[in-house]
């Protein structure tokens, strides 16, 4: 009997009939795959028969060393936690939900006396109602900019607010309704507020009519001024509906998903539908055995998807699911509200999903084309530098600062889809030995913290030396789940580094990786041209004489594209950081003195500077300061 299978049989005996998740393990300790089962023990005796199963299941067997179970109370909870393992644990044999950035929200704050309207990402830790989620930030703040217009409320920050003594200009403009200087008396403000929260909760319909009550009422008695205020803000409710797409007049709360596969690819589009406006949509590509189903990768998806948000009440697929309705069980147990799993087929629900689907088949199709060119452009990088194999992983370094100061490395990579921002580094540089100014110094502290990191966490996966270079194309390799080699996860090693420089810097990269024997990274400089001419580039590489590109190769495009971007992440690091020491607050570097009480300090005595000079008994009348903080305060800035 196979190892895998053995181990596999010999965990069978000690399995319950009942519901739970089980893990598959390799001999290193790597989670295989996760997968949830209606009764443990049936589903685990399913893997000690070889025949009959799928290659992708077979290599999974085979590498099976160790299992871990957990058993549930019931099957929907077994679904939950299994999806939470795979997004947690990433196992090589599941559908895996690549891009899982976080979604914006509308946030109207409940934590103070006039709530403002925000736009919040992350944890909603916050107090208050959040609407969402929102394709895009850029959806968001368009929303935001109507909403000022139609409901006056403010957006400003709470120490802003604090310290206003006459109305900003967004009261000039009439976009707020100046509650920081009691322009408006809070009660009213409290009702634009409720509007506000009616409006985004679906009741569009409703403040419509009322304003437009208002607005006739003001007109009857010759308030004109009312009138035009209530007229306004109609408009620009009215603006917020019509700029939103499709908004359907059947479905007031939806999410939407549609899935295409081709090439061995997958797309799922997302649409958000709320309120009856559409808000924006999102394009997925998971990483997925290319012999799976379009029905099997949406389930998988799906559950991934909702792991960490809340499901709408109605969810719309293209495709019928197996476990279709174990999925709506599972989401009304996590959301505590029913939650409706549909796929239609006809009306204006399969509208809305024929067009998600008409948007993935596009989507897929122009990121087959991108990475088709990106394909072609790494195997043209591969010739030209003379590597022993198109490089999966290309890491570009550079540095930013003004005359030494706020100092930054930035190393950004692209691989076969393009720049995987995902990837990106900044390095603060920290060293008391570099000079200020010194770039060498700064190159190799920056080489030296990543490449040391590598050899620590990777050293499994360093390069080995490589002597023919394989002009056959790995666009054609798989890895082991079958996987095509454009979808893989990019490696952590590099196999080509450029270096924004010229043969100084190069050298200087070259010694620092040699101190830390790492000879087998190739290693590129990039020198500008006279007078910093773009295509007029020289290369430099270690052992061989500079050269220069033809000035219309497409790789030399594709180097320059390569270098700028790394040029631009770095200045854009520097600026947070000298911005980060511009906005500084000297508060900010006393030990005890959290926000609470920073706050406290400078609503007593308006500046950092004034509390800088305040004696210990005017600092301990602030509220909240005891003497002992006092005398923190005053010794840090008299000592």
């Amino acid at each position: 009997m196979p190892k895998g299978v053995e181990v596999i049989a010999d965990q069978v005996k000690r399995l319950p009939m009942g519901p739970g998740v089980y893990r598959m393990i390799d001999e290193n300790g790597d989670v295989l795959y996760v997968g949830k089962a209606r009764s443990l023990k049936k589903r685990v005796t399913s893997y000690t028969r070889l025949q009959g199963q799928s290659n992708r299941i077979m290599r999974m067997i085979l590498s099976t060393a160790s299992m871990e179970f957990v058993v549930t109370r019931t099957e929907a909870e077994a679904l939950l936690l299994e999806a939470n393992l795979i997004k947690r644990l990433r196992p090589r044999f599941n559908v895996l939900l690549r891009d899982d950035k976080s979604f914006p929200y509308i946030l109207i704050t409940g934590d103070h006396e006039a709530p403002a309207i925000v736009k919040h990402r992350g944890a909603r830790k916050r107090k208050g109602d959040y609407f969402g989620p929102f394709a895009s930030a850029g959806a968001v703040d368009r929303t935001i900019n109507a909403l000022q217009k139609a409901f006056l409320i403010r957006n400003c920050t709470e120490s802003y607010y604090e310290n206003r003594s006459r109305p900003c200009l967004l009261y000039q403009i009439k976009r707020c309704a100046g509650p920081c200087t009691n322009e408006i008396d809070p009660q009213d403000y409290a009702g634009l507020v409720a509007e506000a929260k009616a409006f985004l909760s679906g009741r569009s319909q409703l403040i419509k009519t009322e304003l437009a009550r208002q607005m006739e009422a003001a007109s009857e008695v010759l308030d004109f001024e009312r009138a035009a205020i209530c007229r306004d803000r109609l408009a620009a409710l009215s603006h917020i509906q019509s700029s939103q797409g499709i908004n359907p007049q059947t479905v007031e709360e939806a999410d939407v998903f549609a899935i295409h596969q081709d090439g061995g690819q997958t797309c799922i589009q997302v649409f958000f539908f709320r309120t009856g406006q559409n808000w924006g949509n999102r394009a997925y590509y998971p990483k997925a055995d290319r012999t799976l189903e379009e029905p099997a990768v949406l389930e998988s998806f799906i559950a991934q998807f909702y792991d960490d948000k809340p499901a709408p009440r109605l969810i719309l697929l293209s495709h019928d699911l197996e476990e279709q309705d174990l999925l709506a069980d599972a989401l009304s147990e996590r959301t505590e509200r029913k939650v409706v799993v549909q796929t239609p087929k006809r009306g204006e629900k399969r509208e809305l999903v024929e067009h998600a689907l008409t948007n993935a088949r596009e989507a897929l199709g122009r990121r087959l084309a991108e990475t088709s060119s990106q394909t072609r452009l790494l195997e043209g990088v591969a010739e030209a530098f003379d590597l022993p194999r198109t490089p999966r992983r290309i890491e570009v370094y550079d540095n930013s600062h003004i005359m030494g100061t706020n100092a930054v490395g930035g190393m950004i990579v692209a691989g076969p889809e393009g720049f995987a921002k995902a990837h990106y580094r900044k390095f603060n540089i920290k060293s008391e030995d570099v000079v200020p100014g010194d770039d060498y110094g700064m190159m190799r502290e920056v080489l030296t913290r990543r490449f040391s990191r590598l050899l620590k966490e990777h050293a499994d996966e360093a390069p080995a030396p490589a002597e023919v270079r394989d002009d056959q194309a790995p666009e054609a390799e798989e890895d082991e789940t079958g996987v095509p080699a454009s979808m893989v996860e990019i490696p952590a090693w590099p196999d080509l580094v450029f270096i924004d420089g010229g043969l100084g810097q190069l050298n200087a990269a070259r010694d620092t990786l040699t101190e830390l024997g790492i000879t087998n990274v190739p290693l590129v400089g990039i020198a500008k041209g006279p007078d910093r001419d773009a295509g007029r580039e020289k290369f430099f590489i270690p052992g061989r004489d500079s050269f220069m590109l033809p000035e219309r190769d497409p790789v030399l495009y594709f180097v320059q594209r390569l270098r700028d971007e790394a040029h631009r992440f770095a200045i854009g690091s520097h600026r947070a950081r000298r911005k980060k020491d511009i906005t500084k607050n000297p508060l900010d570097d006393i030990a005890g003195i959290g926000p609470t009480r920073k706050r406290a300090l400078l609503r007593h005595f308006g500046t950092a500077k004034a509390v800088s000079k305040a004696g210990i008994e005017d600092l301990a009348a602030v509220p909240g300061i005891s003497e002992a903080i006092a005398r923190l305060v005053y010794d840090h800035f008299h000592e």
